[in-house]
């Protein structure tokens, strides 16, 4: 089969690989049908998250079941399903909890406590490096889904791929940045990234209350996006001190919830890198410390933008004084993954009013390129295998 394939930083290609198979009893095999890239991908491709050896990138794809294992009895061949990008056994103590991520039974060969960078991982992704259960991904024209009985999704016939596509990954991270924010009604929320999660947050901020949503990104073709496609107030940190125009907007006080929908992938200056090689960090956090500023005394500051190193100078003394609540991890796809398809259907959201492209796999070298580098407006690439 034909697959996206990562070799080293900068390098992914298709390529002809092995046809996945059946090997466990609750195994599915996936036609893809839809695929996108992610930014947690970049992660990956720009040598933020280490990975050594070659990998089927794509943790966020949908398709069509070719093939299912003798213990898998809830689908057949034919099913259109969607695939959440968390791998987990629906049996274990965490799977129980409603911590899917956390799957205890997924990451055979890293999974443990610990959480560090090179260390113990939480439960396993589709295409997302070897500590991480190094299951090939989903940027390919087949797929090995384990515990498929539990993961994946009937999809109606009556929606396009594009509409639902995204409930693998963006819009339940979304959802559950704005869900640890714990809204009654009416809160400010202040959404740092109008990426694809940032966009999806900002919808998900309005459906569960908020008064105000205040998006913030550096680049004006995507608040350009976000005002047009979620109706919300923009800031633009090259232009303006957001953390005193949101100060300014929300009599002195700060936003309820802010939401870090960048990482450690956010801009940084020369002087800003060079103190993350002296200390051994990846990336910067420069935008969970606006969100530190930003957010009101007592409020809620949540973390979906991806952080995978130690940092120096975390501004405990901040968090400290003003009483703010941290709330962070990969989203609850499985414990929200049905109630989201049902907005979808009862027409109460609109995810595909994000995609900028929408390509043949065969182009996927040139679309990281295009993703990574914001070229041609770029916002979110959806590919077709």
């Amino acid at each position: 089969m034909k697959a996206a394939v990562f070799h080293k930083i900068g390098d992914i290609r298709i390529e002809n690989t092995d046809d996945p198979r059946i090997e466990e009893s609750r195994d599915a095999l996936i036609r893809v049908t839809s695929t996108a890239i992610c930014g947690s991908d970049l992660h990956i491709y720009d040598g933020f998250i280490p990975q050594l050896q070659n990998e089927v990138l794509g943790h966020e794809f949908m398709g069509i079941v070719e093939e299912v294992g003798s213990g898998v009895t809830n689908l057949k061949k034919g099913d259109r399903v969607v695939v959440p990008f968390t791998i987990a056994c629906g049996k274990c103590f965490f799977c129980q909890h409603n911590l899917q991520m956390q799957c205890e039974e997924s990451n055979t060969k890293h999974y443990g406590p610990d959480g560090g960078l090179l260390s113990e991982k939480g439960g396993a992704l589709f295409g997302y490096t070897d500590l991480y259960g190094g299951y090939n991904g989903g940027q390919a024209e087949y797929v090995r889904v384990p515990y498929a009985d539990y993961g994946l999704r009937h999809v109606p016939e009556t929606l396009k791929d594009e509409q639902v596509l995204f409930l693998t990954d963006i819009f339940p991270t979304g959802w559950s940045s704005i869900e640890w924010g714990e809204l009654k009604g009416g809160e400010t929320v202040a959404i740092f990234g109008s990426g694809p999660v940032g966009l999806m947050a900002q919808k998900a901020a309005w459906i569960q209350g908020a008064g105000r949503v205040i998006a913030i990104d550096p680049l004006e073709y995507r608040l350009e996006r976000a005002r047009r496609v979620n109706k919300v107030e923009t800031l633009n940190p090259d232009q303006v001190d957001v953390v005193e125009a949101i100060r300014q907007m929300t009599n002195g006080r700060g936003a309820d919830l802010c939401v870090d929908a960048v990482g450690m992938e956010a801009n940084r200056t020369i002087l800003e890198k060079a103190k993350a090689v002296i200390n051994f960090e990846k990336g910067t956090t420069k935008v969970l410390e606006l969100c530190f500023q930003a957010v009101r005394r007592g409020g809620i500051v949540s973390v979906v933008g991806v952080y995978g190193s130690p940092t120096d100078n975390f501004p405990i003394g901040r968090v400290f004084d003003k009483g703010i609540t941290i709330r962070s991890g990969q989203s609850f796809v499985h414990k929200n993954i049905d109630y989201l398809l049902d907005l979808v259907v009862q027409g109460k959201v609109v995810l595909d009013d994000i995609i900028s492209h929408i390509l043949p796999l065969s182009e996927v070298s040139r679309a990281y390129d295009m993703f990574k580098n914001k070229q041609d407006d770029c916002t979110k690439v959806v590919l077709k295998p």
